[in-house]
């Protein structure tokens, strides 16, 4: 069995895979070997992969490497696809996981991966296994919040529905509905349009912590993928080994 540490900005994930399977998920805020140690006695754990944000990890890598064969995601690791990128070294973890996660899911095709998190980022891999870039853009959250807090008196709100709000917003609430729910649709809906023109075939991948709110919602055909950035630190851990 393996197992993948995701360590964020605010939450620690991570899985346990049986073969291409998850087995058991765990999360939490805190930085501890404890999260970690009940999954390690109730399962043989051969390897696992780290990809972390923050600095201060002395603990969880120390409990890991002492338990397993530890890789930590860096800049010497090997990818699963051939990184165009021009500042390689720029380029989040979490973005890198979701793009090998693309390359495997849906090998030699276009795939266009939509990241709908704190940040709204979009990344593109081509049928030659070349990862190009992408872009980034507010998340949905940060939206909500610029409008409350880079202004006077618009109130914060918070989104917390699958069906579409309507376009006309009869009170200031529905106003700002309206306009972050569905300029953010059109935004993710416009940016895929640009890459169907220029691209043939092209494949979607919808994930992040919002993607079960606007998966529905886009005209598109997307295949959702709820753990693709632990899916993708797993796919980068077998390529790894297999090198």
């Amino acid at each position: 069995m393996k197992f993948v540490v995701d360590i964020g900005n605010t939450r620690i994930k991570s899985a346990v895979f049986d073969g291409n399977n998850i087995i058991q998920k765990a999360s939490s805020f805190e930085i501890t070997p404890d999260l970690f140690k009940e999954l390690f006695s109730n399962y043989s754990i051969k390897s696992c992969i780290l990809s972390s944000v923050r600095k201060d990890i002395s603990t969880i890598t120390d409990f890991l490497s002492i338990n397993t064969s530890l890789s930590v995601l860096g800049d010497a690791t090997k990818l699963p696809f051939k990184n165009k990128y021009s500042t390689p070294k720029t380029l989040g973890h979490d973005r890198i996981a979701g793009i090998a996660a693309a390359s495997i899911i849906f090998p030699g095709k276009n795939v266009l991966v939509i990241d709908a998190g704190t940040s709204l980022t979009f990344d593109f891999i081509n049928s030659n296994n070349e990862y190009l870039g992408g872009a980034i853009s507010p998340g949905l959250t940060m939206r909500f919040n610029a409008l409350n807090k880079l202004t006077g008196k618009l109130p914060l709100i918070e989104f917390d529905d699958t069906t579409l709000p309507e376009l006309i917003g009869n009170s200031t609430k529905n106003s700002i509905l309206s306009g972050v729910v569905h300029g953010f649709i059109k935004e993710i809906e416009g940016i895929i349009n640009e890459y169907k023109s220029l691209n043939n075939q092209l494949e979607i991948i919808v994930t992040g912590g919002d993607h079960k709110y606007f998966d529905k919602l886009l005209k598109y055909k997307t295949f959702a993928a709820p753990n693709l950035v632990l899916e993708g630190l797993k796919g980068i851990l077998d390529f790894n080994e297999e090198i």
